[in-house]
């Protein structure tokens, strides 16, 4: 309960500090637009794909590439570890559809697994769950460059459990996004909670947090942050059978962090996981950008299942 609450005023306080000082307009005015030139600098975060968004709707499409190296042994219950080692490998597709100038469809959670160990786990590949929802800016004040928005998507367990997908009945992700633009300068975060409909998976929060400065049209520097928190654990004992015969979500002390939900039992061990990610993006045309970042945990890797990352994106906007 406490960790909960903690996580709400999270949320709370983020969107105070983003509301804070932003400009008055005439409400009789039409509303302001996000192509309009004011966020004609904004770019995409990188990191945590699935969960970080950019707080402007748009249209778009968003092939994702993700290279996700293991570490070599990971912790388990007891105070022990096992080896594991070796790489999983994500091709995905999101895309984002404008309604109007202030709510979009979004389509977050998607593609296709290919997981390869080193050690005492099996390779698989298969689909991942498929997650979509809505986003709608509250500020969008191109005068300022600021802008403030809400999303809610809905993550179904359509995947296959060989690949660590499509156990429980599901989640929401609720996720309140932030983006402030001066000068060359772009600021941006996302809070928010992910809440499972079912005890087979953990309850987490996260906030990420973005900033760059760009260079040129065809360079701009990013660092990005990522803290992922277990509010509750799961008790997923008996999922993912392709793996230890179902035990994997008992045997482990942590949790998937982004991609993952593995319902471990005794995730509340290793609540918190941080990484930082550190990359670029190249606007090709007015259109089209790109983007790479190489991610490393700050805290300790073998509770979790990163080692590095690398992603490679491509924003197509229309």
């Amino acid at each position: 309960m406490k960790s909960t609450i903690t996580a709400l005023g999270t949320l709370a306080l983020l969107s105070s500090m983003a509301t804070a000082g932003t400009v008055a307009t005439d409400t009789s005015a039409p509303a302001p637009s996000a192509s309009a030139d004011g966020f004609a600098q904004a770019r995409r975060p990188i990191s945590n794909p699935t969960l970080f968004d950019l707080a402007l709707p748009g249209t778009n499409v968003h092939p994702i590439f993700i290279h996700h190296g293991l570490p070599n042994r990971i912790s388990t219950v007891g105070g022990g570890s096992a080896d594991l080692g070796g790489d999983v490998e994500l091709y995905a597709l999101q895309f984002e559809i404008a309604l109007n100038e202030r709510l979009s469809i979004v389509a977050t959670k998607d593609g296709y697994v290919d997981m390869n160990f080193d050690n005492t786990l099996n390779d698989q590949d298969g689909f991942a769950n498929l997650g979509a929802g809505l986003k709608y800016a509250f500020i969008l004040d191109p005068v300022s460059r600021t802008a403030v928005s809400g999303t809610a998507t809905f993550e179904l367990p359509t995947g296959n459990s060989d690949v660590l997908q499509g156990e429980g009945d599901g989640a929401i992700n609720l996720i309140l996004n932030g983006l402030k633009l001066i000068d060359d300068w772009q600021f941006a975060g996302s809070a928010g909670l992910q809440i499972p409909f079912s005890d087979e998976q953990s309850t987490n929060c996260f906030i990420s947090a973005h900033a760059s400065y760009e260079v040129c049209q065809y360079f701009t520097p990013l660092v990005e942050l990522n803290w992922f928190h277990v509010l509750d654990a799961g008790d997923g004992r008996g999922n993912y059978p392709d793996h230890l015969g179902g035990a994997l979500p008992g045997a482990v002390n942590f949790e998937g962090h982004d991609l993952f939900n593995l319902g471990a039992v005794n995730a509340g061990e290793n609540r918190d996981f941080v990484t930082a990610a550190f990359g670029f993006r190249s606007r090709l045309t007015d259109s089209v950008d790109v983007g790479a970042a190489y991610e490393i945990p700050l805290t300790n890797d073998e509770n979790s299942v990163i080692d590095y990352r690398v992603t490679v994106d491509l924003i197509w906007e229309f």
